[in-house]
């Protein structure tokens, strides 16, 4: 596991806010929902050094969302490994939900 060092840079902010939104949207929230979500992630995780590890999205629709970030190589790698909505959980540990590589991005453990 690991943090994005350089959020607080214009490429990597655009970079994860695009990447995390898209996998919001993928999932189902609508682009709208999804857009501000990802933005909030963003502030949240400039503002505050939360370290290496996993955060927690509650959106709109009932539906919350677990991720991590991870270091692949050189490559940042963003990381929905959990949801949950009611009463209904899934999580997967081994192959994962969805990945996106964060481009312009740069992490440390």
């Amino acid at each position: 596991m690991a943090k994005v060092t350089n959020l607080a840079e214009e490429s990597c902010r655009t970079s994860f806010t695009q990447h995390l939104s898209a996998i919001l949207a993928h999932e189902g929230e609508q682009p709208e929902a999804a857009d501000a979500l990802a933005g909030k992630t963003v502030s949240t995780l400039t503002t505050y050094d939360l370290g290496p590890r996993p955060f927690a999205i509650a959106a709109p629709s009932g539906t919350d969302y677990r991720f991590f970030i991870d270091r692949k190589g050189a490559d940042c790698v963003l990381t929905l490994f959990g949801r949950r909505k009611g009463f209904v959980s899934y999580t997967n540990n081994l192959t994962y939900i969805a990945t996106e590589i964060l481009p312009d991005c740069t992490c440390a453990d």
